[in-house]
């Protein structure tokens, strides 16, 4: 007779269920997480509720973003987006402008919204190592980094001027831009304001660079001076200010109901040789702005044909198309006082299909 017990079947069971009953927590434990899990909730809702209130004291408004991420710390991918739309403000009042312009010896100041943590970078447009500064004379890819990572800006470059040489050659290299107006110390000529000085330097176009787009309708080369067309590389002036004003203009066009896809000019920045020597003078002031680059003459051109289109419908062009583009230039001067300057209307002649002049001189002119 065998007197041994057999153990139940089910002790097995038994068994693991209490391994698993020991791999959990004691209730003495179950109360120091849940009392550890609340402080953390109650450190994020006081963080949130903070920023709000400093919201509502200062009425900034408020960022949902701001509310999601953490209080802890803050993400390189969120950092590089905010960084991103605080870049905005170099693109003018337009929203549309592509291309920030330094004096030779400038470089790029962010925005003093944009949070530590997030740098700066140059890579130039011809390729080459990235730099933490754009170097002189050349065309560069804004970059900016942060935690690690690196974002590029889309659609905005940057460019250095080249000094102008002041050996009163009237050249940069093979060429010739002439000189420009001056006192006998190299300020704007007697009785002028700072506006008309001669400029510290000028943009070096490429036929590499040519067709970069400075804004959303316009190009490097649409300012480009007429004539010595063979000779690479060629300098201009750009004014910003005109680039937003140009924009501007086209918008108010559009509100107004009438379609910009395209636009043409006729004549952008010109340098001193041309305005004085450079087919027929006549009409040309001596201090033109265009010598200054924030100036340019320019048409609607959606049939790509280089001639500006009929926008009213009455089988020609007249003053009245024309006058489509000047009014909105005018409610542009109304809504930026610090674009204020020339508005002038062109109409057809042979040699094109009319006109309307846009400069940001500073005061009004108007013909």
């Amino acid at each position: 007779m065998n007197d041994s017990i057999e153990p139940p079947r089910d002790e097995p069971r038994r068994r693991r269920s209490a391994l698993l009953d020991q791999a959990g927590l004691d209730p003495r434990q179950e109360r120091g997480f849940n009392i550890i899990a609340g402080a953390v909730i109650a450190f994020f809702v006081l963080g949130w509720g903070v920023a709000i209130g400093n919201a509502a004291a200062t009425g900034e408004r408020i960022d949902l973003r701001d509310l999601t991420r953490s209080p802890l710390g803050v993400d390189a991918s969120y950092l590089l987006s905010q960084a991103v739309e605080e870049l905005a403000t170099f693109r003018g009042e337009s929203g549309e402008l592509r291309l920030i312009i330094l004096d030779p010896d400038e470089t790029v100041e962010l925005p003093t919204e944009i949070e530590d943590g997030v740098e700066v970078a140059f890579e130039p447009a011809e390729g080459g190592p990235i730099s933490p500064t754009p170097g002189p004379g050349g065309m560069w890819r804004m970059l900016i980094r942060a935690g690690g990572e690196t974002r590029r800006i889309p659609d905005l470059n940057v460019v250095t001027m080249v000094p102008l040489p002041r050996d009163g050659a009237g050249r940069i290299g093979d060429y010739h831009v002439g000189e420009w107006p001056a006192d006998p110390e190299g300020g704007p000529p007697e009785g002028r304001g700072p506006e008309y000085a001669p400029p510290r330097g000028m943009i070096k176009v490429t036929q590499e660079n040519q067709e970069l787009y400075v804004s959303k309708h316009f190009q490097l080369r649409d300012f480009l001076t007429k004539g010595q067309e063979d000779v690479w590389p060629k300098y201009l002036i750009l004014s910003p200010l005109l680039l937003d004003k140009l924009e501007l203009t086209i918008q108010e066009v559009e509100a107004a109901g009438y379609p910009v896809e395209n636009v043409g000019v006729i004549s952008g920045f010109r340098h001193p040789h041309y305005n004085i020597h450079g087919g027929d003078p006549s009409g040309r002031g001596a201090l033109s702005r265009h010598m200054y680059g924030d100036a340019a003459d320019f048409f609607i051109d959606n049939t790509g044909d280089f001639r500006m289109d009929d926008l009213t419908g009455s089988g020609s062009v007249g003053r009245a198309d024309l006058q489509i583009i000047a009014d909105a230039a005018e409610r542009v001067e109304e809504r930026y006082p610090h674009l204020i300057g020339g508005i002038g209307i062109y109409m057809p002649t042979g040699a094109h299909n009319g006109m309307v002049h846009v400069d940001t001189r500073g005061e009004r002119a108007r013909w």
